[in-house]
């Protein structure tokens, strides 16, 4: 499990859907995408079978993605399946939080670990016009129905866009005076087709949390006993929460990189913003092993990311590879 690099790869994210209930303004854009035809979608059996032979070979951390994974049906016979596969330690799902208040319970009892949630604005009119859709969405709703079916830690992504959202930071960063939950801002990465999006709306971490440290001191934490992330942390002084950042425009993490995903027609992507894949899917389906396959994709995982020459390898939205 170590690329050509000597990162150690442990940590698969597996998209299960393209699609969405969003439509947000950085990761799709609003007439949506020409969908994948269902026959080319794994199965849950099949994304199942895939972490099988996986595992014995290092894998221990799973991400669930999409598109919205939680449009997808009977979410939580996956999450089931997965968590019953020997050398599987944390089971995590990325989420706009729109059905979590209906669906947490099933999902903890199922065995899911963690759960990030994607809110971009504590205004309903505001979550409505960045999403563009109007479902009703409520943050603090969401967070605490994970919360109260078990599953911790909580972390709450917001994406900084200049002009848009930005002067919710010291909002979001309030949370983590009530709540034991984490809020990591993300800085904008604008990519593919979603050109309205450029670096004028760029948010550079170090300008979040100057204006987090108007609220307070600040001091280094180390954030969640649970994370796989490229996260830095910060906690006010006797916060149940935390503060965090991730710096893909100003300061890559690609040399601690320890993941590769999974697309949701099979297909090993070995870096969010290169160009490598290695098709799985239709080996699977002829009986074939996939560690041949796997230890190909590691041999050839690039150093690092072309995000920031505005490289973004084919990828015309975030969403059809999880972000």
């Amino acid at each position: 499990m170590l690329d050509q690099f000597g990162r150690r790869i442990e940590y698969l994210r597996i998209s299960i859907t393209d699609r969405c209930n969003f439509r947000c303004q950085y990761c799709m854009p609003v007439e949506g995408l020409p969908w994948l035809p269902k026959q080319d979608i794994l199965r849950y059996e099949e994304i199942t079978a895939i972490v099988q032979q996986l595992a014995p070979l290092g894998l221990k951390r799973l991400r669930i993605t999409g598109g919205e994974p939680t449009i997808r049906p009977e979410l939580s016979s996956l999450v089931r399946q997965l968590k019953a596969i020997e050398g599987i330690e944390d089971i995590a799902l990325s989420t706009n939080g729109v059905k979590l208040p209906q669906m947490a319970a099933d999902l903890a009892e199922a065995g899911l670990d963690r759960v990030n949630i994607s809110a971009d604005s504590l205004r309903p009119d505001r979550v409505a016009r960045i999403a563009r859709r109007d479902l009703g969405f409520d943050l603090v709703t969401a967070a605490k129905a994970a919360e109260d079916a078990g599953i911790r830690p909580v972390k709450i992504n917001v994406v900084v866009m200049r002009g848009i959202n930005d002067d919710e930071v010291a909002d979001f960063a309030r949370l983590t005076l009530e709540h034991p939950w984490h809020v990591r801002f993300i800085e904008l990465m604008p990519v593919g087709e979603l050109r309205e999006l450029t670096w004028d709306h760029v948010v550079p971490s170090a300008e979040v949390l100057a204006e987090v440290q108007r609220m307070g001191t600040l001091r280094p934490d180390s954030g969640p006993a649970r994370g796989n992330g490229p996260a830095v942390y910060h906690r006010f002084a006797d916060a149940p929460g935390t503060i965090g950042v991730i710096t893909p425009m100003t300061h890559t993490y690609c040399s601690t990189c320890n993941r590769v995903r999974l697309t949701a027609d099979g297909r090993l992507r070995t870096c969010l913003f290169g160009d490598h894949e290695v098709p799985l899917r239709d080996a699977l389906r002829r009986g074939e092993p996939l560690e041949p396959l796997f230890v190909k994709a590691l041999a050839e995982k690039p150093k690092e990311h072309d995000l920031l020459q505005m490289r973004v390898g084919g990828l015309r939205a975030l969403s059809e590879v999880g972000g």
